[in-house]
């Protein structure tokens, strides 16, 4: 099994008591995360539940805990005995946390669960389970995971992360990273052979996405009018969200639809960005510009610029790091991302000395002195002052 980055997170939590909870969105890992996991416990009395399938959700859903108790039993779960249970996509059983609830609290049981949904498992699990939990989000691969999943090396792109541009790194990893820029991070694409079996797969998350994760946690069943609503946030990669003028372009009320942005964030899709600012009353302060969870996503959906996809990677790259933010003046001026207020970065597809001239003049002005010109494709002339994409 190939490692991901969060296993060593999650075996360090394996051997503690409370609930351990993955959840992030839809064919990011998070089942194959469950039983690495179960697999690596010795004690012979666990299971595994996938509620995707019937059988097992027949298990849950009973009408009280002793029948689930004998339901377990069945199965081979013997609760006078140290147990391991496992739960794949809780979010299918709703009245599920409650059952781990009285299972935790009454037998030595150690639950590890997985869910596709945050806006779920944050809120039935923060009310249900207090004290008694720690979630974990998984994410799709980042670059390095990417190339383990490729079959090769990681560890030289562990070792020059972050470090300024070295031409020979650049030109071993350059073609690998232009693919991961094209197709993502979902492992199952990154793991297909031909082009057409990733953009069938592509197609196919966003199918279930809409299917499975949207319609379980709201109201808004019409997928020709979700579907058009995530064009939408697509074809505004990097931009600045404004409810007013995007509600009369879908036909949705402005405060339905933010409440339908937030419930893409919640679940993972989109990513939302806000201003940085150290004079909040000179500044525009209330616009939030947007961003997708994946690039194969992204251009799944819409037709985007280069610098677009680019600019969507390092935001997905960067948040992994620290708090994210932009920075813009009225007069219109930017700095593409404040990392956590001390670092300011701009992107650009070919970077130039002139463009780390105008992004350190900017952060000059905000009293931030570590600043990182981040770039695509080596420049034609022997400029090295900048980090490239692929080491971040």
């Amino acid at each position: 099994m190939i490692q991901r980055a969060i296993f060593p997170i999650l075996l360090e939590h394996l051997y503690k008591p409370q609930v351990t909870v993955i959840t992030g969105m839809r064919r990011v890992g998070k089942s194959t995360a469950l039983k690495y996991l179960l697999g690596e416990i010795k004690n012979a009395n666990k299971i595994y539940l996938d509620f995707e399938k019937a059988d097992n959700r027949f298990v849950w859903n009973q009408t009280s805990y002793k029948d689930i108790e004998i339901n377990l039993a069945v199965e081979g779960i013997d609760f006078s005995k140290p147990a391991v249970i496992a739960l794949d996509e809780i979010q299918l059983v709703p009245q599920s946390t409650s059952v781990i609830k009285y299972l935790y609290d009454t037998y030595n049981v150690k639950f590890i669960v997985s869910g596709s949904s945050s806006f779920y498992l944050k809120n039935r699990f923060s009310e249900s389970l207090a004290g008694r939990k720690q979630i974990f989000e998984m994410y799709p691969l980042n670059f390095p995971e990417f190339i383990a999943f490729k079959g090769g090396d990681s560890s030289e792109v562990l070792r020059f992360a972050q470090q300024p541009f070295i031409f020979t790194f650049y030109n071993n990893f350059k073609t690998l990273y232009e693919e991961y820029l094209r197709f993502g991070g979902f492992p199952e694409v990154a793991l297909a052979e031909t082009e057409a079996d990733k953009k069938a797969f592509l197609k196919d998350i966003v199918n279930a996405y809409i299917e499975l994760d949207i319609a379980l946690l709201s109201d808004f069943k019409a997928s020709d009018d979700l579907y058009k609503i995530m064009r939408l946030l697509a074809n505004r990669i990097g931009s600045k969200v404004d409810y007013t003028k995007l509600s009369s372009i879908v036909g949705v009320n402005r405060h339905k639809l933010k409440d339908y942005f937030e419930l893409f964030e919640y679940t993972y899709f989109v990513k939302f960005i806000s201003i940085f600012s150290t004079n909040p009353d000179r500044e525009l302060n209330k616009q939030q510009k947007v961003y997708l969870a994946d690039t194969g996503l992204l251009q799944t959906l819409a037709q985007v610029s280069s610098g677009q996809v680019f600019e969507n990677a390092i935001a997905n790259q960067l948040s992994r790091l620290g708090g994210l933010h932009y920075h813009q003046k009225i007069s219109g001026q930017e700095i593409d991302f404040i990392l956590d207020g001390k670092i300011a970065i701009e992107v650009k597809e070919t970077p130039s000395s002139n463009d780390l001239a105008i992004l350190k003049n900017r952060a000059t002005a905000l009293k931030i002195s570590d600043t990182r010109l981040i770039g695509r494709h080596a420049p034609t002339k022997d400029f090295k002052d900048f980090y490239w994409g692929g080491s971040f």
